[in-house]
């Protein structure tokens, strides 16, 4: 059984006057299917306004959809009485922390999430402690996020959903406001929980690098699905994701470059190592 499965799902945004009357409508999701199976690591790519983050939102019922349907761990979104369980097991990370910060001291906000849900106190602070680290935040612990930098308090918003141990984690470009050691960090970390605990992970970013990561990548534009496939497989057409605005790896892009050049070499290197290989292998 899928843990996500969605079905000809459309999500308009409608622009109505002051009177009510409708002004314009904009087709986010055009009849889109996703399907996801648990503990699988997904990353979703698409150029500004492809619907990527509107199909996110749909994940814990931010939004709902015009037509179509979306089931969370075999949940329909539309029932509003199911709404607080899809929500307990598909946390959000979005793209600016300030959006999901409410308490005024950093150990806090990480156990806010896992509180509200229930968990005994003691458990409460091994997760506080467990997840600030994971993130690199333990120092930080007792301070206020108003004193932070972006980039940390991005790592606080995550360590609060990590606290959650929720079934899906949801990362709407989570490493947006990072250095690159804070990405791998964060990754790092994100990963982790994956591959050991078998969190599920949509991943929404514009870093090609982050996608090598992921099990499967769905390509979207227009509000469509255009592509889908492992990580190799997408960057193994250079071209089409230029017809797409989107760039893919730079060790991908001059592995593409060497073999249009005339050197023969694989298509859909992800890694420095791999092209290093490909490399020593013809001399």
């Amino acid at each position: 059984m899928n843990f996500i499965e969605a079905r000809k799902l459309v999500h308009e945004y409608i622009r109505r006057d002051e009177e009510g009357n409708v002004e314009s409508i904009q087709t986010a999701l055009d009849g889109i299917d996703i399907d996801i199976r648990p503990g699988e690591f997904i990353a979703i790519l698409g150029h500004n306004g492809s619907g990527k983050s509107t199909f996110a939102k749909h994940l814990n019922v931010l939004l709902t959809p015009t037509e179509g349907t979306l089931w969370v761990d075999g949940k329909d979104t539309a029932d509003e009485d199911l709404l607080w369980e899809i929500r307990k097991n598909a946390g959000m990370v979005f793209q600016n922390p300030d959006n999901q910060i409410i308490a005024s001291v950093v150990e806090e906000d990480v156990g806010f999430g896992p509180e509200n849900i229930g968990i005994p106190t003691e458990e409460i602070l091994e997760r506080v402690d467990k997840s600030l680290k994971s993130v690199g935040m333990l120092e930080y612990r007792a301070h206020s996020p108003n004193k932070l930098s972006g980039g940390q308090k991005q790592r606080v918003a995550i360590a609060g959903v990590m606290a959650m141990e929720p079934k899906c984690i949801i990362l709407d470009e989570p490493t947006a406001m990072l250095d690159p050691n804070g990405r791998k960090e964060v990754l790092d970390a994100v990963e982790l929980l994956n591959r050991k605990k078998g969190v599920t992970i949509l991943l929404i970013t514009h870093y090609m690098e982050e996608v090598t990561r992921a099990d499967r990548v769905y390509v979207m534009d227009q509000g469509k699905v255009v592509m889908t496939g492992k990580p190799r497989e997408i960057f193994s057409q250079v071209e089409a994701l230029k017809g797409y605005r989107l760039d893919v790896p730079q060790v991908t892009l001059l592995a593409h470059e060497l073999r249009q050049a005339g050197l023969s070499i694989p298509e859909g290197i992800l890694t420095r190592q791999e092209l290093v290989e490909a490399l020593c292998q013809l001399y």
